[in-house]
């Protein structure tokens, strides 16, 4: 694959709407102010390394010397001047103190992570929310307040927010300085429905939402001017192991509930309202206000009225936020999330004299966090209702995201910006989430996929060169959108005949992310170009083995059936094949598992209406754990388990359990994305 020359400079058009963008919102320091206001220490080294592989590095701190820490500083050509100040703000990295209150203080270890994790000191212990993405993380930033304020404190409760990994797959590596014991009376809180929804994202479509993660938070690009400046959140996502302790307070769930109005008590500060839950925690007194549908669809907001605190998760940060991550997953609903805002400002509002979230960096003072919560309030409110008054005029998604903009009151704040989530991918959310991907048009019902269309484009156009000089025209022109859009043709059409369409859309590609203000679009589109350029890189194995372990039955059974090869099995098997599972030899962990119709149909207990078994399967259910993950795939493994006497099946009907299991299929967590499959896809170690 011939490599291009690099870096692409900035194209002079660029350039200028990456300087002029800084001028359409006042300046205002305050910002830098209060990302470094409570500073204790600067992380104390260069970067941390892989727990298993000392020689890899899973968070590099060096890698961001090029961002200053001075809000002056000027940015460079090729990057979003708005993009720039943010960049700057998401440096700030080290340890700070929130607040200080009667059992202690509050504090942040920042710029360790993608997000961030927050100590709260308590009578005898230390209570920690949302601890960072990987073990390593994790780890590090928990010695940064140890080694910083001394204290040998005991962990007495870990709380999640939400079910982002970014929140929670670092828990385990608060526990590296007891050698990993965890004691299981720990409380580890979390908003009912975390666990499902943790395994939806992270496992159901894991494989997927990891290769585009790679494209969103561009972890593997090279730092700097002419690559990766952050992804609007917070820098990147930290590349280390992901872990799980599942909670076991549900707040919501079984065996919490809302606090009654007449076990309110003055020591909690805010006025009683209906729906709020409340815990007390070594002393720390803790509300919590459910959220879901927001940012995630189980999340909560954490009022401390000891310190009038407001931990307000991940529902207000200093950007617009996704309505639809471009990592994939479920559309979030605006008129909710809005509508929870609301809430939290009446309820919480009046009482609060610091909020901080689990990005970014806090805010104080009341009036200020009241006018803050009620602006990213109505961005979200604004971004639903006018999305619907146009979807009812017969706008389309794109039409919409097109023709909408913010008005001046809500566009002259740097914290409603769109770093992270955009204004355009939101508004087109907005249209999913109530239209679905369909916009009417019997033109677009049934569209040719990438590759075939681009075959037909090419051919109308007159061919490979015909296309690649008119993409040439469009690219002097300056016109990036409409080069990239040609040339996509051209790569998934021909791709044995397209190296200058490839060289070419790469610049185009590499030139939309220069300009984009937007972090996560810049990584898109450099990390795309990359790729072009390059090659695909194997990702690091960042396997979620605590997943695995915290799934239900049903939900380990339903991730094997994602991955049946159903065209296959529906045409081979015309018979159902019918598995009983004893797990553990407990009769509450049996269940049955059916293949027929190319669908593996889980029913816990016996399923009376599949007909006999033709074989039973006895098993622990560790070692059903660990055939999920076995490194020559599920069937291979489990005929070891069965040679190895860790799986009993009685003699002569390995076969039906075989048969089965050879419809696994494995994930292509390499899979090309800006070319068609096939082409690149020979991941090169990286």
């Amino acid at each position: 694959m011939p490599e291009f020359s690099e870096p692409v400079e900035a194209s002079p058009s660029v350039a200028e709407a990456n300087r002029g963008i800084i001028d359409t919102i006042p300046p205002n320091a305050e910002d830098f102010e209060d990302a470094r206001q409570g500073l204790v220490a600067l992380p104390p080294i260069p970067a941390i390394p892989a727990r298993r592989q000392g020689d890899r590095v899973v968070w590099n701190f060096v890698a961001y010397d090029f961002l200053s820490d001075s809000e002056v500083s000027e940015a460079p050509p090729s990057v979003n001047a708005s993009l720039w100040r943010q960049g700057l703000l998401t440096a700030q990295a080290g340890l700070f103190q929130v607040a200080s209150y009667e059992h202690g203080a509050i504090y942040q270890v920042r710029g360790y992570d993608l997000s961030n994790m927050t100590i709260i000191e308590g009578d005898s212990g230390i209570l920690v929310i949302d601890p960072l993405a990987s073990y390593e993380t994790a780890q590090w930033a928990l010695k940064l307040y140890r080694d910083t304020t001394e204290s040998k404190r005991p962990i007495v409760g870990i709380i999640y927010t939400h079910s982002h990994v970014d929140h929670f797959g670092g828990v385990r590596g608060l526990f590296h300085e007891r050698n990993d014991v965890i004691d299981t009376d720990i409380p580890v809180i979390a908003p009912d429905g975390f666990l499902e929804h943790a395994v939806s994202e992270n496992v159901y479509a894991g494989p997927a939402m990891a290769r585009r993660s790679e494209y969103m938070y561009a972890a593997r690009l090279d730092k700097g001017p002419h690559g990766q400046v952050g992804s609007g959140l917070g820098l990147t996502i930290s590349t280390g192991e992901v872990t799980l302790i599942p909670p076991n307070v549900n707040i919501g769930g079984t065996g919490t509930a809302p606090v009654p109005r007449d076990q309110w008590s003055s020591k909690d500060v805010i006025a009683w309202r209906p729906g709020l839950y409340r815990q007390l925690l070594d002393g720390i007194r803790l509300i919590f206000q459910l959220t879901p549908g927001t940012e995630a669809p189980a999340e909560m907001n954490i009022y401390l009225p000891q310190a009038r605190a407001l931990c307000a998760a991940e529902n207000a940060t200093h950007t617009l936020h996704n309505l639809l991550t471009l990592r994939g997953a479920q559309v979030r609903d605006a008129h909710a999330w809005s509508k929870y805002l609301t809430e939290t400002i009446q309820t919480f509002g009046e009482h609060t004299d610091v909020e901080f979230a689990s990005h970014h960096w806090p805010r104080w003072g009341k009036e200020k966090i009241v006018e803050y919560l009620s602006t990213q309030r109505d961005l979200y409110g604004y971004l639903n209702d006018q999305s619907l008054r146009l979807i009812n005029a017969g706008r389309t998604g794109i039409e919409i995201a097109e023709e909408l903009e913010l008005p001046a009151s809500l566009a002259g704040h740097w914290y409603t910006r769109g770093y992270y989530g955009s204004l355009s991918h939101d508004l087109k959310a907005v249209y999913q989430r109530y239209m679905g991907w369909f916009d009417g048009n019997p033109a677009h019902l049934w569209n040719l996929p990438p590759a075939k269309a681009g075959v037909h484009y090419v051919e109308a156009m007159g061919g490979v060169d015909a296309v690649v000089a008119k993409a040439q025209e469009a690219y002097d022109r300056h016109e990036y959108r409409w080069t990239a859009e040609l040339l996509n043709h051209v790569v998934f059409g021909h791709p044995e005949d397209n190296a200058s369409a490839k060289e070419l859309q790469h610049k185009a590609l590499t030139q939309l992310g220069y300009g984009s203000e937007n972090g996560t679009w810049r990584n898109f589109y450099l990390t795309g170009a990359h790729e072009l350029a390059h090659g695909i890189e194997r990702p690091a194995n960042q396997e979620a083995g605590d997943l695995v372990l915290s799934m239900t039955l049903e939900q380990y059974f339903a991730t094997l059936a994602r991955t049946i090869d159903g065209p296959a099995a529906g045409r081979e098997q015309s018979d159902p094949i019918v598995l009983q599972w004893l797990v553990n030899g407990a009769e509450e962990e049996a269940c049955t598992t059916t293949l027929r119709n190319g669908v593996l149909v889980y029913v816990p207990g016996k399923d009376h209406f599949a007909g006999t078994p033709q074989t039973v399967i006895k098993l622990t259910r560790e070692v059903l754990n660990g055939l999920m993950y076995g490194p020559k795939g599920f069937k291979d493994a489990f005929d070891a388990a069965v040679r190895d006497g860790l799986v009993q099946i009685p003699e002569g009907k390995q076969d039906y359990a075989d048969t089965v299991f050879g419809y696994l299929t494995a994930s292509a967590p390499s899979f090309p994305i800006v070319a068609p499959t096939g082409e690149g896809a020979t991941a090169t170690q990286g």
